[in-house]
């Protein structure tokens, strides 16, 4: 291996550990207590290292957030497989539903640096990343199926995610009861999936 391949993989190495301190930081005390010198204290390298790789808290955010949005798809596309062997929609459709609230409430830090949170990402536009076009995709995927006839399948998974999003930050607020959510997520499918 040559040193400049080394210096490249200690490179990307780094920036993982700010990635994955980012979040374990964010998730344990919230984004307020992630700072470039608290992040740089944790790592045990210099803010000037750490500005390297990010130029702050903002690309670090959306460094999660492309991260999580890789996770997301996966885990999404993971629960609909399993109900696909069935060949039911209904239940490909509840099993989406179930994993991406199920994230949401997993992984809040990381959910509100996709969600809620700027990270210098462009959303629904030609430069999107990748990351985020494909969890969007992983949602298309499954509901598409289901949009209805007439329906474009774009909009109907638009419309369908923001109803989940809407489920997974009111019940995260405390605004809905955390015990109703399967008959939510029932109701949800059931009103709007053409099955």
């Amino acid at each position: 291996m040559s040193v400049q391949e080394r210096k490249q993989r200690e490179r990307a190495e780094r920036e993982r550990l700010i990635v994955a301190t980012a979040r374990e930081l964010a998730e344990q005390q919230g984004w307020d207590a992630v700072t470039t010198r608290r992040l740089a204290e944790r790592i045990e390298y210099s803010q000037p290292v750490l500005y390297s790789h990010f130029r702050g808290k903002r690309e670090i955010i959306g460094a999660v957030a492309l991260e999580g949005a890789a996770e997301l798809a996966a885990a999404v596309r993971a629960a609909t497989s399993q109900a696909s062997a069935a060949g039911d929609p209904h239940a490909r459709v509840t099993a989406l539903s179930r994993a991406y609230l199920a994230f949401a409430d997993q992984n809040p830090a990381v959910y509100d640096a996709i969600f809620q949170l700027d990270g210098g990402l462009a959303y629904a536009q030609e430069d999107t990343p990748e990351p985020l076009k494909d969890a969007f995709a992983a949602l298309l995927e499954c509901l598409g199926e289901v949009a209805g006839k007439g329906v474009h399948s774009g909009l109907f998974t638009e419309v369908f995610w923001a109803s989940l999003h809407g489920l997974a930050t009111l019940t995260r607020a405390g605004r809905l009861p955390p015990e109703d959510t399967e008959t939510r997520v029932a109701l949800l499918v059931d009103r709007l999936a053409v099955l």
